[in-house]
């Protein structure tokens, strides 16, 4: 039995909208992850780029459960001596939502070329509202 190897121009990519409006923020981002891969597609294999692109919206209305708004913090670093930047997720969430569920994709995505491409076909918007509109995307629901 031979293994199937599909090539670049066997691939059709769909376009997915996902509504995040009371949703918990990890359980968007990972079936964001898994569609911008292709995981759930029959024709996946590991090596190819086979993923859809993926459009989030009311990112401003995620929710994260239990006591991650209080407990959970962003950090980062700048490459100084005591460059340690940190902000709680309760604020981080208020004015940089968007990036937040950017950076749990992120997270869920691998950081291969192929992991790099999937993330450029990732559109997240704060409201309800896209530009994506003539691509015809299809509502997929969690």
């Amino acid at each position: 039995m031979s293994t199937f190897m599909p090539k670049s121009t066997e691939i059709e990519r769909k376009w997915y909208i996902i509504d995040a409006a009371n949703k918990p923020l990890g359980r968007v981002a990972a079936v964001a992850a898994d569609l911008l891969r292709g995981k759930r597609k029959p024709i996946f294999v590991p090596h190819v780029d086979c993923g859809d692109h993926v459009i989030i919206i009311n990112s401003d209305k995620a929710v994260l459960t239990g006591n991650k708004l209080n407990q959970k913090f962003y950090r980062r670093h700048t490459g100084w001596v005591g460059g340690l930047k940190e902000v709680k997720y309760s604020t981080f969430m208020k004015e940089n939502s968007d990036k937040a569920m950017m950076l749990a994709v992120k997270g869920m995505v691998p950081d291969t070329t192929i992991g790099r491409a999937a993330l450029t076909r990732l559109h997240i918007y704060k409201d309800g509202e896209h530009v994506h509109a003539a691509q015809k995307p299809q509502e997929y629901t969690l």
